[in-house]
């Protein structure tokens, strides 16, 4: 089997397991119609993944092995945005139209800021 192939697998199953634990624990503590879980986990993979890529152009030590692993793998597995797309959906079904408008802008506007903040101090 391909090696990237291998690296990518590995770094998946290492996200999804910390998406799971990391969206119970935020579930358990922010009960609530906002889906709160999926929400900050799908930031801190966008932190991650600038974080990632800005530590690969700045250190040698971050093989293009690694990047692949952590980017591709594991932020991959890490994001749910299939989560975020259902969960969408569920809100427009239940005509709650103010969560799913907050959802989606919140979502997009603080991830793309969180990537480019995840570069940055990368980089810093």
């Amino acid at each position: 089997m391909n090696r990237n192939v291998l690296l990518v697998a590995l770094g998946s199953m290492l996200g999804g397991v910390a998406r799971y634990i990391c969206s119970l624990q935020i579930a358990e503590r922010y009960v609530t119609e906002f889906p709160y879980g999926t929400f900050v986990v799908n930031l801190v993979g966008c932190f991650l993944v600038g974080g990632f890529y800005g530590l690969a152009e700045r250190f040698e030590w971050f093989s293009p092995d690694l990047r692949l692993m952590l980017t591709v793998g594991f932020c991959g597995g890490f994001t749910t945005f299939s989560s975020f797309a259902y969960e969408n959906v569920r809100l427009l079904q239940e005509r709650d139209y103010l969560t799913f408008g907050g959802y989606v802008l919140l979502s997009v506007v603080i991830g793309l800021l969180a990537a480019f903040a995840g570069l940055w101090l990368s980089k810093a």
